[in-house]
């Protein structure tokens, strides 16, 4: 789980800092449309748009094109036709990865994702090949300085399943995904800043790989993640302290 929420936190702050602002601003857009087609378009009643309008705005998104996002997903303006889609497969020595995709063309992504996975010496698999590895968890990444003791009242006030300092030497908090919204609510009422949540993929066991195929599998990780239609990657590839070193630079 530390490994992974390393890798959650790298992927956090790259979002913050891409210069590509246009394609960031994309994924955000399609994040909202679908929370907005799933959900209604109030946050104040949706908490996943919610989620995804203080995602969008953390980035500096417009607001004119935070609200056409979410008329486009209730239906009031035309695009709104994106669909979730979860690609499994393997990448080098082996490790498990997930991508979560949001696209209006499943006939243009899923070609692309599969070139990444050969390209990068991995392999698209079939559905349910490596998703039983992973538990679907509701995953918070406290600031510096938050106070132990009370993350864990909070945590067991509203449905927290387990808070254990990371290897950033954070304190993260996990709970199943249908307490998210309790918990997110909880920790802002306890004054706990939260520096990165999500709803997530957590593997049940990672794997070591050797540097060379660490190395692979971390660039056809980046690459996944670079993709305009992929919203999130997970993988159960256990990070070193010399590779996390390498991701972060």
């Amino acid at each position: 789980m530390a490994g992974h929420s390393h890798w959650a936190g790298i992927k956090h702050k790259k979002a913050l800092i891409d210069s590509k602002r246009g394609k960031l601003w994309s994924r955000l857009s399609k994040a909202i449309i679908i929370a907005a087609k799933l959900g209604g378009g109030d946050p104040d009643i949706n908490i996943r748009l919610r989620k995804a309008i203080d995602d969008a705005k953390a980035v500096s998104m417009p607001k004119d094109n935070i609200e056409r996002a979410i008329k486009r997903g209730t239906g009031e303006l035309d695009g709104g036709d994106v669909e979730e889609i979860l690609y499994e497969g393997y990448g080098p020595g082996g490790v498990a990865i997930l991508c979560d995709i949001m696209t209006d063309n499943r006939n243009r992504t899923a070609p692309e994702i599969r070139g990444l996975f050969s390209k990068y010496q991995g392999n698209l698999g079939s559905t349910g090949c490596v998703a039983y590895l992973f538990d679907r968890k509701g995953l918070f990444i406290l600031a510096d300085g938050s106070d132990e003791e009370r993350a864990m009242e909070v945590a067991m006030e509203w449905g927290g399943d387990n808070v254990e300092t990371n290897d950033q030497g954070k304190l993260q908090i996990t709970c199943p995904p249908e307490a998210f919204a309790a918990l997110a609510e909880g920790l802002e009422q306890a004054g706990l800043t939260t520096e990165f949540s999500e709803v997530t993929r957590i593997a049940q066991t990672e794997v070591e790989l050797e540097p060379d195929s660490a190395r692979a599998a971390l660039k056809l990780l980046e690459m996944l993640d670079d993709h305009d239609d992929v919203q999130s990657v997970n993988t159960n590839l256990k990070l070193s302290p010399e590779l996390m070193a390498e991701l972060s630079d």
